[in-house]
């Protein structure tokens, strides 16, 4: 497609005749000439928002963007409306591309019951490689949004599900016909299929009901990153079990084949809850059917220490996510 905006026929068929209405509080949604979205919400409730550009991967782009918006929205106790987009396209990117784009977008807009409100889409030679900003609207009750500064010395912590599936995933869609000549085929199909774990906000409402005091969507960094910044945010010290920490035997051993470490590998699907009683958690999670592994403690204090056996060693400051590292 040419460089600007895109042309007005190519916008209503491709893009606003994809995006559907479901959200009472949008009063004002995406139209043509139509620059801004308008939202309504109850006496007792607060807008939460969020940000973030997605850019580690092209397949699934679509709804990739909209689950890790919808992530950190739940982190914070906040149920997720719906996004504003800003598209932009490389000039190669055709009009298929950009429907089955949007189309992914509703698709998981709809599973979520979110909406699109609104945003802008351009084709442009700033980019070599499709990028999607999006900006997340939730709403929560005013007193019973999270923190991170929530998390307490002497709360537990508890992940869901198993680390690193958002990078497995990426990974093994990417690298697909490479992967498949070291490991079975059956092996890199599983961990493709990670994808459908990325949602968060199933353990978020449950951990909201269980008074958790802050969460937090595991993302760039891994669980590493992901510890250090909710001790960071907390003003609080952490005592973790490595051995506890899930991980699924496909992320260790495609991580494996490209030298990677899986602990530092994006892994949006997995929440970290600070929660007063972790077993408790655990136990209600499981009998919703969702895998939750206790694996600490937050602690008096800075040290924040990783055991492994008797092996001891802290927690360092954030690193370059392990994906930016795949050749």
């Amino acid at each position: 497609m040419k460089i600007g905006k895109l042309p007005e026929p190519v916008l209503c068929r491709s893009v606003l005749n994809q995006i559907s209405h479901r959200r009472k509080e949008v009063l004002m949604g995406p139209a043509v000439g139509q620059d801004c979205a308008a939202l309504a919400l109850e006496p007792d409730e607060a807008f939460v928002m969020s940000t973030d550009p997605i850019t580690g991967t092209v397949k699934d782009i679509g709804s990739h963007s909209i689950h890790i918006t919808a992530n950190d929205l739940a982190a914070s106790g906040a149920e997720p409306i719906g996004v504003m987009l800003t598209i932009l396209l490389p000039e190669e990117t055709d009009e298929p591309a950009l429907r089955q784009m949007i189309q992914d977008v509703e698709k998981t807009c709809q599973a979520l019951q979110m909406e699109v409100f609104g945003g802008h889409t351009e084709i442009t030679h700033v980019v070599n490689q499709p990028l999607i900003s999006v900006t997340g609207v939730g709403k929560a009750k005013k007193d019973r949004v999270l923190l991170t500064n929530g998390l307490m010395p002497g709360h537990d912590l508890v992940v869901t599900k198993w680390i690193a599936l958002e990078g497995t995933s990426i990974i093994a869609k990417e690298k697909e016909p490479e992967l498949k000549k070291k490991l079975p085929e059956e092996f890199v199909d599983t961990a493709k299929a990670f994808d459908q774990y990325l949602s968060v906000l199933p353990e978020s409402r449950i951990a909201v009901s269980q008074k958790a005091s802050a969460m937090h969507d595991i993302t760039e960094g891994g669980i590493l990153g992901a510890l250090w910044e909710f001790g960071e945010g907390a003003g609080v010290g952490l005592d973790i079990d490595l051995r506890q920490i899930p991980i699924r035997q496909e992320s260790v051993e495609i991580c494996e084949q490209y030298g990677l470490n899986p602990y530092l590998l994006m892994s949006s699907g997995s929440m970290l809850i600070g929660v007063p009683s972790g077993a408790a958690l655990v136990r209600r999670l499981k009998e919703a059917g969702i895998h939750a592994t206790l694996i600490g403690q937050a602690t008096d204090g800075n040290d924040r220490i990783l055991r492994n056996g008797e092996e001891i060693r802290y927690l360092d400051r954030p690193q370059s996510d392990e994906l930016y590292r795949l050749p």
